[in-house]
């Protein structure tokens, strides 16, 4: 094993020389793997950050739940315009059906919005989310309870003027002043404050936390139903245990199918949301992203790996008479080989290192000076190394089976 290691250290050392003593061609030549290895780890920060920014902001939806709505995922302008011509909104009585029916849910809540304007005092704020909503969406939904009390099933039941604040409505219309027990205004009727909600946080620049919850009964006796080409509630389903989670939502579909009357080959007249659904569709995307990208990266590593072979095939012929001696004095083909194997290697190593310092300080800067999420996770500098390392030994064989080839006569008498 010791002896393995001294023979892997010599060329090693040469390597590093060979880099110090032509620092500019060295560079040059390790060009195409640092951008190569700058690129991939730039890309997987990206989606990494991505993926992991719209699991927690964009489609956490609560655990165990998922959502029953008019609309379902939909990606384009004909599946959007079929759907809105086949499915039909959702109403109270279909939340209310479907309350009775499912077995398999722990909770079953609704929930239904419009944009309106706030008001306190002299504050005012525009195009607020004002959401009817029931008693449970509070143990659905992600909305958590910071300071005061939830809607109660006695301010539902008496359609109550009563309202739960999201942060951004606190901050502008009460700052600096508790708001508990004070009164918003929407649409010229009171509503008295009875809680305020834990911070959300935005997504994708757009505020979770500008909203104002108030009974789902007060939201229709004031408001009504909405216009029959929007989407209606949306019902919140709970199940009892992730084990039952594909059941329950057979569960629902059936019932739905069932209520709708649709036959057997027609497509459900309503859309399911859940967590894993939204997370499935946007790795979709995230990974045409990645694939394109890996194409551009295995380009560079090409052209990396070529300039490195044209290289260590200037350094073979460079030191020819060097390797005649080596061979005069007893070193083996193998010894050759290896030697030239390891400083191509080396080579590209290198190469991968500083792509790998120069993309973690790009995504430290893009992190700190934009609101771009990125996160780098250990496997991907790992790969990206293994990766350049492995461009260098391929590329490598042919210069180093070309020097360990070498008549030691004939290498002798090179000048």
């Amino acid at each position: 094993m010791s002896k393995r290691r001294l023979s892997l250290r010599e060329p090693v050392v040469i390597a590093f020389q060979s880099l110090r003593a032509h620092k500019l061609r060295s560079f040059l030549t390790l060009l195409g793997v640092i951008i190569a290895v700058t690129a991939l780890i730039g890309v997987v920060s990206i989606v990494e950050g991505m993926n992991t920014y719209v699991a927690e902001r964009v489609a956490n939806f609560g655990a165990n739940t998922f959502y029953i709505q008019r609309y379902g995922l939909i990606t384009n302008a004909k599946d959007f315009l079929e759907a809105r011509r086949r499915n039909k909104k959702f109403t109270m009585e279909d939340y209310n059906y479907l309350r009775e029916r499912l077995s398999l849910a722990e909770q079953v809540g609704a929930i239904d919005g419009r944009l309106k304007d706030v008001r306190a005092g002299r504050e005012s704020l525009e195009d607020v989310s004002v959401r009817g909503v029931t008693p449970n969406l509070v143990d659905i939904f992600r909305e958590k309870v910071a300071t005061g009390r939830y809607i109660t099933d006695g301010d539902y039941n008496r359609r109550a003027l009563v309202a739960f604040l999201g942060t951004d409505v606190v901050d502008r219309l009460f700052p600096q002043v508790d708001p508990l027990g004070k009164s918003v205004w929407i649409d010229g009727l009171p509503f008295e404050v009875i809680g305020v909600a834990e911070k959300l946080g935005s997504a994708f620049g757009r505020s979770q936390d500008n909203f104002v919850n108030v009974p789902l009964t007060t939201f229709y006796k004031i408001w009504g139903v909405g216009p029959p080409n929007d989407g209606g509630l949306t019902v919140g389903v709970k199940y009892l245990s992730p084990g039952v989670r594909e059941q329950a939502k057979d569960q629902a579909r059936v019932l739905l199918r069932v209520r709708r009357h649709q036959k057997y080959d027609e497509k459900d007249a309503f859309g399911i949301l859940e967590t894993e659904g939204v997370t499935k569709l946007w790795n979709q995307l995230t990974g045409g992203l990645a694939a394109a990208m890996i194409g551009i990266v295995s380009v560079f590593l090409l052209v990396g790996g070529v300039v490195i072979m044209n290289i260590m095939l200037a350094s073979v012929t460079e030191r020819t008479r060097e390797i005649g001696i080596r061979k005069a004095i007893g070193a083996r083909r193998s010894d050759i080989l290896l030697q030239f194997l390891v400083e191509a290697s080396v080579l590209s190593t290198t190469g991968g290192v500083i792509g790998v310092l120069l993309a973690l300080a790009l995504t430290e800067l893009v992190a700190a000076t934009t609101p771009l999420p990125m996160r780098t996770p250990l496997g991907a500098i790992v790969l990206a190394v293994s990766v350049s390392t492995a461009v260098g030994m391929f590329f490598g064989i042919y210069p180093a089976r070309k020097a360990a080839r070498f008549d030691p006569v004939v290498a002798l008498r090179a000048e």
